[in-house]
């Protein structure tokens, strides 16, 4: 018994150590089991046995010329592929899967019991590419350097980390402030590793100017044309490449980044054969930019990959903090009146999806009436939620695309007479005797062709629409003071949201300059919904309260819902082979492999794979 006592009193001497699971291979956001196990020896999306080789160029995403290379700072254009390519992560987020990441710098993965302690457990392979080891240090190094200099975007997703303690050489711990944050321990999983021994002598804070960096990835920067293109050149003694998780990728020899300032000129290079891969952000381009003898005979190829990914969810959104959209029926009625068909036929080829939900081609979408455990949650808030909401899914306004849309009309005018608007000569007045009149604060061009049949159409049944277009600057400086009536606006969409809902429709975020909560959203009803989301511990009851906050948000027509595309719109000379089995979240470049030197018909692209072995 005395010797119990002692012990006692010693354990409650000694600090507090949190228990840790048993180091995994992987780590997913609830626990579940990943769709990989340890012992697994590729993703399915890729062909181990792609021959290495060849070259592939493509154009960058970024529109304008780079500035620098990094592309972990908030100043200026850097090289996105720098991430993954030159800098590998601790772990590899898997293409497949909802959110998901694999080891990679990391041997081990373990979290703690809690939720309040991750560990990772580094490769002793793991190497940079002077030779000299990854450290726990250099991941200590990474995370306090991209706080400290990097994107604001780090200190905001990484706000929760309490502390990075290095245990040793190649074991290092994150401790958490709290563990309501469910993706913290990925995002952090991702974080790529940089060599301190050789970026503390260097000006990171401006993303190290030209100069090639020192990587631990699968490929080194070979040549750099001052924003126009940088050349990368494969790592064939890279350490990792026989991992399972780079098994079938990275095969090319040499990637080539090309920029333009211009996506219009992007095209025409690439009909020219002047690079191989374009992504397309025209809907016009996309569907008769690259017609021709090419494109009909196959050396030329067009396709939406990637349709099962998340697609950003975006919208004409309301700031509810103006008198005149507070009542719901004045937001349904406007909803009505943007015939998303017809501008859908007529400027953009029929190519988008009307958007039915703020998470777009997700689990996480209401597109079904909600279950019993779903009604649970949403009862509590009958009477504060519309109605509808319990008994039907939402649907957008549909049109047959004619451009004449006088039951709309009719239906809108209904909702507005409800909600005190009355006609008086040409236009609709409350009892106040003010007009129905907004401005739209535009910061983009091209949104007009969209919005200048929306005008003519509300001006029809005597509302006035006023279109202010402004440079970037003010816009930025509007959208922070909420001085506008109306915006168009995106967010992000994943498949396992976490507190970065709080900075789009929390309460809390209605004021802050800082938070993209731009339709200056205060409901109580939203807030226990997102509570619940946020702090939910199985993705079943995550997938619950996401569809009731989907429901909740499209029922109160807080926006006018827009579109988004059927996958990711590319063009590429047919010249690469690509795994039976595609990514289903990421056009998987990584994954092609060189066929031939120069673009194949469709015929001579069969028989060249019919003599494969």
């Amino acid at each position: 018994m005395k010797f119990a006592r002692n012990l006692l009193l010693v354990c409650l001497l000694l600090p507090h150590t949190p228990l840790f699971a048993a180091p995994s291979h992987a780590l997913t956001v609830y626990g579940e089991p990943p769709r990989y196990p340890a012992s697994f020896q590729h993703f399915d999306y890729t062909n181990p046995n792609a021959p290495k080789g060849g070259s592939l160029r493509r154009s960058a995403i970024e529109i304008g010329q780079f500035d620098h290379v990094l592309p972990y700072i908030d100043k200026g254009i850097g090289v996105s592929e720098v991430d993954g390519w030159v800098y590998s992560p601790l772990a590899v987020r898997s293409l497949d899967e909802p959110y998901t990441v694999y080891g990679l710098i990391a041997e081990k993965i373990e979290r703690s019991a809690d939720g309040l302690s991750l560990r990772f457990y580094l490769d002793p392979r793991a190497r940079f590419d002077d030779g000299q080891p990854v450290r726990a240090e250099d991941v200590r190094y990474t995370y306090q350097l991209l706080l400290r200099e990097g994107d604001l975007k780090y200190r905001s997703q990484f706000a929760d980390v309490a502390e990075v303690v290095v245990e040793s050489p190649r074991q290092v711990r994150f401790d958490f402030k709290n563990n309501l944050n469910r993706t913290l321990a990925l995002d952090l999983a991702t974080l790529p590793v940089l060599p301190e021994h050789w970026w503390k002598t260097r000006d990171f804070a401006n993303g190290g100017g030209f100069e090639a960096p020192l990587g631990n990835g699968p490929y080194r920067v070979a040549r750099i044309d001052n924003g126009r293109s940088i050349t990368f050149e494969r790592n064939r003694d890279w350490w990792a490449k026989d991992l399972p998780v780079n098994r079938g990728r990275y095969n090319f020899d040499q990637l080539r980044i090309e920029y333009f300032g211009n996506t219009e000129v992007a095209r025409q290079v690439l009909r020219g054969g002047g690079y191989d891969y374009n992504r397309e952000f025209s809907a016009t381009g996309y569907t008769i930019g690259y017609n021709g003898p090419a494109l009909d005979d196959g050396r030329l190829q067009r396709a939406q990959l990637a349709r099962e990914a998340p697609q950003p969810a975006q919208g004409f959104v309301f700031n509810l903090q103006r008198p005149v959209f507070q009542d719901r029926r004045v937001r349904q009625a406007l909803g009505l009146l943007w015939d998303f068909e017809w501008s859908n036929r007529q400027m953009m080829r029929d190519l988008y999806i009307r958007q039915q939900s703020f998470f777009s081609n997700t689990e996480l979408a209401a597109r079904a009436l909600p279950d019993a455990a779903e009604l649970a949650i949403l009862e509590p808030l009958r009477g504060q939620v519309p109605g509808e909401v319990f008994t039907q899914v939402f649907e957008a306004p549909r049109t047959d695309g004619s451009g004449i849309i006088r039951d709309k009309q009719l239906q809108a005018l209904a909702l507005l007479q409800a909600a005190g608007w009355q006609p008086e000569g040409d236009h609709l007045v409350n009892a106040q005797g003010e007009p129905l009149a907004f401005t739209f604060l535009n910061g983009q061009s091209g949104m007009e062709r969209l919005l200048l049949p929306w005008k003519r159409t509300l001006a029809q049944i005597g509302i006035t629409l006023d279109i202010r277009k402004v440079d970037s600057a003010q816009y930025v400086n509007r959208l922070m003071a909420r001085d506008y009536d109306l915006i168009v606006t995106g967010y992000p969409v994943t498949a396992a949201p976490g507190l970065e809902l709080y900075s789009y429709f929390g309460s809390a975020a209605a004021d802050d300059p800082g938070s993209n909560n731009y339709m200056a959203l205060r409901n109580p009803a939203v807030d226990s919904l997102l509570d619940g989301l946020v702090k939910a511990a199985t993705q079943a009851d995550m997938l619950r309260y996401a569809h009731a906050l989907d429901r909740v948000l499209q029922w109160n027509y807080y926006w006018i819902p827009n579109y988004y595309p059927p996958g990711t719109s590319s063009a590429w000379w047919n010249r690469f082979g690509r795994p039976k089995t595609e990514a289903a979240n990421d056009p998987g470049l990584d994954t092609w492999w060189e066929i031939s030197p120069s673009a194949l018909t469709n015929a001579e692209m069969a028989e060249r794979l019919r003599q494969r072995p």
